[in-house]
C-alpha cells in the first residue's frame, strides 16, 4: 500500500533514507539529455576533422583522423551514451556505498539477459538466409498489393511487426529496418517521409510483438509472473495490435501517398536491392543453409532467458556460418554490439530509478496507469515499467493490463523506450546522416501512438 503523505512525501523520504537514490536518478536525467544533444556532438565532429584535414593540405602532411574529433565522434554515438554515464554511476556508487557495494551490483543485482539475447537474436536475424527468407516472404504480400514502392513499404511496415510475435521484437526490428534501408530509404525519400517511416516502425514492432507471450520484451517480464499464456495475449493485446498496425500504416500511408507514387519513378527496386547486396552473382543459397539458420533463431528464442545456452547456441552458429561462408558470413557484429552496449548501460542505470518508479505505479488507477506507464516508457526501458508492475502487491487484472498496454503503446516514442528501437537506430541512422534527431523521432510516433492509444483503450 503507498505510505501516507502523498506521494512527494514518500519520494522525500526514499531519498532521505538513501541520499545515493537522488545521485544515480541526476545522472540518468543527464544521460538521457545526452541522446537529445549527441547529433550536435556528432557534427561538430566533422566540422573539427574538416578543419584538421585542411590544415593537413596546407601543410603538405597526410590527412590523420583528430584525436578531438574522434572524441566527439564517440560521445555523439548514441548507442555508447548510457555505458558513458555508466561509469560515474558506478564511481559515485563505489564513493558513496564502497567499492563492494558497487560490484555486488553489477555482478548480482542487475541481468544483462537481455542485452546478450538482442546481441545475438540481431546477429542471426541480418544474416543473409534470414534476410532473403524474410523478403521473399514480403514480396509475395508486395505483389498482392502490386508491387510498388508503396506496396512494399506496407508490407514490410505491417507484416515485419506481426512476425515480431514469433521472431521476436529485436528480431522483427532487424529485419524491418534492413528491409527498409534496402527497399524505400535508398529511394532517398523526403525527410518529413523518413521520420513518418522511423516512426511508424518503432510504434508496430513495439505494439506487434504482443500477439504471443514470449516475444516482447515487457510481456516477457510479466507472463510467468500473472500467468499470461499466448491465448490470454491473442484476446487481450493480440488483435488489438493488429487492427493499430493497420490503421496507422494504412492513414500514413494516404497522406504520403503523392510522394510514395512518385517514388515508383525512380531506379527500379530491383537495381536498387543488387546495388545494395553489392553484386547480382551471389552464390543462391541452398535450403538446407536457410533452415539451419532459421532454426538458430528458434533455439536462441528458445533460450532467450538463459545466458549460457545464448552464448553456446551462438558460439555453434558462428561454427556453422564460417563453414557455409560460401553463402553468408556474419559480415557486421559491430552494430550488433553496439545495440547491446546501449541496453546493459539503460539497464544499470534503470536498476536505480525503481525508488521513484514503483511508487508512482502503485499509487494510480487503470486509466491513469495506462497513461504513466506509457510516458514513463518514453524514458525507461518498457521492459524495467512492466518488471516493476509485477513488484506491486495485489494489483488488479485491468490494472496489469493497462500497465502492459501504456507500456507497449509508449513504445515507439523515443529510443530508449523499448529494447529493439536501438537496433532500428543503428541501422537506419545512415539514412539521415548518422543523426535521428529524438524530437522529430517522438513528433513522427505520435500518430501511430494515438491510434493505439483509441484502439486499446476504445476497443
Amino acid at each position: 500500500m503507498p505510505a501516507p503523505g502523498g506521494l512527494l512525501a514518500e519520494l522525500a523520504a526514499r531519498i532521505s533514507a538513501d541520499p545515493f537514490n537522488a545521485v544515480a536518478t541526476a545522472i540518468f536525467l543527464v544521460a538521457v539529455l545526452h541522446t537529445f544533444v549527441a547529433a550536435r556532438f556528432m557534427a561538430l565532429s566533422r566540422r573539427i576533422q574538416a578543419q584538421h584535414d585542411r590544415r593537413a593540405d596546407a601543410a603538405g602532411r597526410p590527412r590523420l583522423p583528430s584525436v578531438a574529433a574522434e572524441l566527439l565522434h564517440f560521445v555523439g554515438e548514441v548507442e555508447v551514451v548510457f555505458g558513458l554515464w555508466a561509469v560515474p554511476l558506478l564511481v559515485l556508487l563505489a564513493l558513496f556505498k564502497g567499492l563492494g557495494e558497487a560490484k555486488h551490483y553489477v555482478n548480482e543485482t542487475i541481468h544483462f539477459t537481455e542485452a546478450v539475447f538482442v546481441v545475438i537474436i540481431m546477429a542471426l536475424a541480418s544474416t543473409r538466409p534470414v534476410v532473403e527468407l524474410a523478403e521473399r516472404l514480403l514480396a509475395a504480400v508486395a505483389r498482392l498489393l502490386g508491387g510498388t514502392v508503396a506496396a512494399w513499404w506496407v508490407a514490410i511496415l505491417v507484416v515485419a511487426p506481426l512476425l515480431g510475435s514469433l521472431i521476436t521484437e529485436p528480431g522483427a526490428m532487424t529485419i524491418g529496418a534492413l528491409l527498409l534501408g534496402r527497399r524505400f530509404f535508398a529511394r532517398d525519400p523526403s525527410p518529413a517521409l523518413k521520420y513518418a517511416t522511423l516512426g511508424l516502425l518503432f510504434v508496430n514492432v513495439s505494439i506487434g510483438g504482443t500477439l504471443t507471450h514470449f516475444a516482447a520484451p515487457p510481456v516477457l517480464m510479466v507472463a510467468g509472473a500473472w500467468d499470461w499464456g499466448t491465448p490470454f495475449m491473442l484476446s487481450h493485446f493480440g488483435w488489438r495490435s493488429a487492427v493499430a498496425i493497420v490503421l496507422s500504416t494504412g492513414l500514413v500511408r494516404i497522406w504520403f501517398h503523392r510522394e510514395l507514387h512518385d517514388l515508383d519513378t525512380q531506379t527500379s527496386l530491383e537495381d536498387l536491392s543488387r546495388a545494395d547486396k553489392g553484386t547480382g552473382t551471389r552464390v543462391p543459397i541452398p535450403m538446407w543453409v536457410t533452415l539451419t539458420y532459421v532454426a538458430f533463431i528458434a533455439l536462441t528464442v528458445m533460450n532467450s532467458t538463459y545466458p549460457v545456452l545464448l552464448v553456446g547456441g551462438f558460439l555453434f552458429f558462428l561454427g556453422f556460418d564460417r563453414a557455409t561462408a560460401a553463402y553468408s558470413a556474419l559480415e557486421d557484429f559491430r552494430t550488433p554490439l553496439l545495440v547491446g552496449f546501449f541496453l546493459a548501460g539503460l539497464v544499470i542505470h534503470g536498476g536505480w530509478q525503481a525508488w521513484w518508479i514503483a511508487p508512482v505505479l502503485s499509487r494510480l488507477s487503470e486509466v491513469p496507469l495506462f497513461f504513466g506507464a506509457m510516458v514513463l516508457t518514453s524514458f525507461n526501458d518498457n521492459a524495467l515499467i512492466t518488471y516493476l508492475a509485477t513488484l506491486v502487491p495485489n494489483l488488479a487484472e485491468p490494472a496489469r493490463i493497462a500497465v502492459v498496454e501504456g507500456a507497449v503503446v509508449g513504445g515507439g516514442l523515443t529510443v530508449i523506450a523499448n529494447a529493439p528501437n536501438p537496433a532500428g537506430y543503428a541501422l537506419l541512422a545512415r539514412y539521415f546522416d548518422n543523426a535521428i534527431h529524438p524530437l522529430h523521432l517522438f513528433l513522427a510516433a505520435l500518430l501511430p501512438t494515438v491510434i493505439a492509444i483509441l484502439v486499446f483503450r476504445l476497443l
